[in-house]
């Protein structure tokens, strides 16, 4: 079984520098059971134009170029969902999230698969 060096115990005593720590998975959840949590709070971090062609009926926009201007906008009281078209941008939004405390879960596949799933979309205009 091989270990990477930097996870070696004796790794600090060699060179003198603590062994990299990895960071926490991100969370993630499928459309499907974002949808059935009801009353879920969901970013849709998404430019004005792409909600303007398709929105999830009550998400909250706040795009994510705009995030860390608007983050006293998100709630720190309960978990906040975030989705994108695909997943990119909803993970990264997701992980600034959390390094700000917030907890935050991505939505796999954003949009696309929300539509794909069948679940409720508003086609042609914002929510």
């Amino acid at each position: 079984m091989r270990q990477h060096i930097a996870t070696l115990p004796h790794v600090q005593s060699i060179t003198g520098h603590r062994p990299i720590q990895e960071a926490p998975a991100m969370q993630s959840i499928s459309p499907a059971d974002a949808h059935a949590i009801g009353d879920a709070y969901i970013i849709d971090v998404r430019e004005h134009d792409e909600v303007a062609q398709a929105s999830v009926p009550g998400t909250h926009h706040i795009p994510l170029g705009t995030l860390p201007a608007r983050l006293g906008d998100v709630p720190r009281d309960h978990i906040v969902y975030v989705m994108c078209h695909a997943g990119g941008r909803s993970a990264r939004a997701t992980q600034y999230l959390e390094s700000e405390g917030i907890d935050a879960v991505n939505i796999d596949g954003g949009i696309t698969r929300w539509y794909g799933d069948g679940l409720p979309v508003t086609l042609g205009g914002a929510a």
